[in-house]
């Protein structure tokens, strides 16, 4: 058994409102989606809304912009579900969806295993990414960081 997994967290912000037929294309990928990972090898955990399937309801980072996080038992786990499966076609079209990113969008972090990050942790790392670039406390995929050197939160 791992003692770390790693957890990622991206945001995105919406060209339109999640209830515009131009967002319907994405918002019916959401479901198919969401069940690829939750089977998906090294799948552990992924947040959702109260009462929700997904975490789309929720908007931390301002009302156009949604949110996704999920905690992986290795980065290679999440690296294959992101780019090796049926994700990669809402990948593909994130344009037609979603503004361009000029600041990080994805943060990467190490986390204890079983512990599950809440979005003030994630926003957090995302903020600490921003501000200080790839760090063991907040990484990406081109900066991949070890467990070993895993900065923890201070509420995990």
């Amino acid at each position: 058994m791992t003692s770390h997994h790693l957890a990622q967290f991206n945001v995105a912000t919406l060209r339109h409102p999640v209830d515009d037929p131009r967002i319907a294309p994405f918002v019916d990928l959401v479901s198919p989606v969401n069940a690829a990972a939750d089977t998906a090898p090294g799948f552990v955990w992924r947040l959702a809304a109260d009462g929700k399937d997904d975490a789309t309801a929720l908007r931390p980072a301002g009302e156009d912009v949604i949110v996704n996080m999920s905690v992986w038992e290795s980065r290679e786990a999440l690296w294959e579900f992101t780019y090796r499966s049926g994700h990669l076609e809402a990948m593909r079209r994130r344009r037609e969806w979603f503004e361009r990113n000029v600041e990080a969008h994805l943060v990467l972090w190490w986390v204890p295993a079983g512990h599950l990050p809440d979005v003030d942790e994630a926003l957090e790392r995302l903020a600490d990414l921003r501000a200080n670039g790839p760090s063991p406390r907040a990484f990406t995929f081109n900066s991949p960081r070890t467990p070993d050197g895993a900065a923890p939160h201070p509420g995990a």
